[in-house]
């Protein structure tokens, strides 16, 4: 019964924590940590370290002004085809040419494949795919 306890808090916890994600993966790391040892103990307490970790690693939406730039910029007069499959999350092929966006810097875009994304200049990580 308690283990079922623990395996059910510790899964609210972590679903919780996927819809609540936090922005750096070191405050995910220690809250989830922290939970996992109030649940669990200190095994908990590992767990949710590394559960909270995950989470804290998830990448936040551009602002809506970000995605309206994108949407509206011209597209380059090259067309760019790459055999990868574009993930959110995962690098452009270093091929493809990214754009800095004027007014926000810490985004860029490109247009791969007939479809614009959005993504982080310095590690070129797509963020988001406009549909």
């Amino acid at each position: 019964m308690l283990s079922r306890l623990i395996v059910s808090a510790a899964a609210v916890t972590l679903i919780s924590g996927v819809a609540f994600a936090q922005s750096s993966t070191v405050n995910g790391a220690a809250g989830g940590a922290v939970t996992g040892a109030i649940v669990g103990g200190p095994v908990g307490a590992a767990v949710g370290g590394v559960a909270g970790a995950v989470v804290g690693t998830a990448i936040d939406p551009p602002p809506q002004k970000v995605v309206t730039y994108v949407r509206e910029a011209p597209a380059p007069s090259a067309r760019v085809v790459v055999k990868e499959k574009i993930v959110v999350g995962q690098p452009l092929p270093e091929t493809v040419v990214v754009t800095p966006i004027p007014d926000d810097p810490t985004y860029a875009y490109a247009v791969v494949n007939d479809q614009r994304v959005i993504v982080e200049p310095s590690s070129r990580k797509v963020i988001q795919v406009i549909k």
